[in-house]
């Protein structure tokens, strides 16, 4: 069985190395692997979560606010977060629209 070539996370026990069969092993590893492909193919599917991510860092960023968890809680339920969202999703069409003109120039 391959041993990890590093630490566990911060504030976890050490990994059992003997805990899991070869075979479960496998499971876990293939399991892992078909997660991250869904997660990722979500994530492509749905641009509004990068606008989304990218608006509220970028505002954390720049606001530093004191109380995140407040300053999160308007930022997701503000009124005009949809109108937000529809915006950059537009100019995010428009920027590859021009780049793709662009590039047959």
């Amino acid at each position: 069985m391959a041993v990890p070539n590093h630490n566990p996370p911060r504030g976890m026990e050490g990994y059992d190395l003997g805990a899991l069969s070869a075979e479960q092993q496998e499971k876990l590893n293939q399991f892992k692997i078909q997660t991250r492909l869904g997660n990722e193919k979500f994530l492509r599917d749905h641009p509004e979560v990068d606008v989304l991510l990218a608006g509220f860092l970028g505002d954390v960023l720049t606001q530093r606010p004191e109380n995140i968890r407040d300053f999160a809680a308007d930022w997701f339920t503000k009124p005009h977060l949809k109108d937000f969202v529809q915006g950059q999703l537009k100019q995010r069409e428009n920027a590859l629209r021009e780049a793709k003109f662009n590039r047959k120039l």
